[in-house]
């Protein structure tokens, strides 16, 4: 009764085979088109109707992942914003202080930030003065742009003068090897939990890359008979096909293993699970042939009713970002639309 199973969901007019991971969370339309611009990520999203209440206000994480390349998570002006693959740098940046003088440093290029955007707002004022009606809306947007980012450099000084908290886990280290696919997941996983244990962040957005992801160990001795990517491209080979199936089992063990810890975590009104949304899914519904219906969607926690399999249409799906808005509503967030998403999605009650 811990979490919800979905089919005949996927995001209306996104298609285009790998391109569509950047779309999972922000559902933005025809992704290989001439032009594309993406939009807000989820994550994003909430966090600019919930404001920042905590050090990060976002915690966009990675496994394997290619950081320059690839994120769950979009601005609103469309800009992925990097993922955090290190296990180590994301302790330090929750957990260790640093001397005066490393938090001075800090503050220094807050304020050298800060001075950055004062010379972008003087050249902008000055372009708006001669600029037409058409530009003078795409500059009324950079200004929102400039503003936004002001809050959150005046957000970030004040959290940067506050003791961080305390904690009894030691320090990970790092797994490098990217053949050790599940355990470099298994330990983001703690990581992304202890982040919320200790109210580092509210959100977390986690990207596993299958594209860096070498031959892995599968379980045991076993080794996959080729990269992550390639074996979901199974050609309907039957031990690359068997593989798929172990590797995805492994994937759900992680998946089991972080509920069952979640729900042993007490809180003062139930346990972490209660208080907690999980949403794990994929971009594509058939990696081998780059299809992107009937994705497959695992939702956990909070207080849905769960315990149960929502079918819909798989010729007519339902939009994934009506379930964003579902989410959405169960955070504080007063919004009844989400992409592509109008209202909440059927079926899927408060508990």
């Amino acid at each position: 009764d811990e979490f919800t199973v979905f089919s005949g969901l996927s995001h209306p007019a996104v298609s285009g085979g790998h391109s569509t991971e950047n779309c999972f969370l922000t559902g933005a339309k025809d992704p290989t088109g001439s032009g594309f611009r993406n939009t807000i990520s989820l994550d994003q999203y909430a966090v600019e109707h919930l404001g920042q209440r905590t050090r990060f206000p976002t915690l966009n994480l990675g496994v394997n992942i290619d950081r320059g390349n690839r994120s769950l998570s979009w601005s609103r002006d469309g800009a992925l914003l990097p993922a955090e693959d290190s296990p180590a740098a994301l302790f330090r940046k929750m957990f260790i202080q640093g001397s005066p003088k490393e938090i001075e440093r800090r503050m220094h290029r807050l304020k050298e930030r800060g001075s950055i955007l004062d010379t972008l707002r003087a050249d902008a004022k000055r372009l708006q003065a001669r600029s037409g009606q058409e530009d003078k809306t795409r500059l009324d947007q950079y200004f929102t742009s400039i503003r936004e980012l002001e809050a959150g450099l005046s957000v970030a000084g004040e959290w940067e003068t506050r003791p961080k908290p305390k904690t009894d886990h030691a320090p990970p280290k790092d797994i490098l090897d990217r053949a050790r696919f599940f355990p470099k997941l298994d330990l983001m996983l703690r990581m992304a939990q202890l982040a919320f244990e200790s109210d580092s962040t509210r959100i977390i957005t986690l990207m596993v890359d299958a594209f860096a992801t070498p031959v892995f160990e599968i379980e045991g001795e076993e080794k996959s008979l080729t990269g992550y990517h390639n074996l979901s491209h199974h050609g309907q080979s039957p031990e690359k096909i068997r593989q798929l199936e172990k590797t995805d089992h492994r994937q759900m063990q992680s998946l089991a293993a972080l509920f069952k810890s979640l729900r042993d975590t007490r809180e003062p009104a139930g346990t972490l699970l209660d208080s907690t949304l999980v949403l794990y899914g994929s971009n594509m519904g058939d990696a081998n042939v780059h299809n992107c219906d009937n994705l497959p969607i695992l939702l956990a926690g909070g207080r849905f009713r769960h315990g149960q399999h929502l079918a819909f249409d798989r010729h007519n799906n339902q939009p994934l970002s009506r379930l964003f808005v579902s989410m959405l509503q169960q955070i504080g967030v007063e919004s009844d639309q989400f992409s592509s998403g109008q209202g909440t999605l059927p079926g899927l009650d408060a508990s």
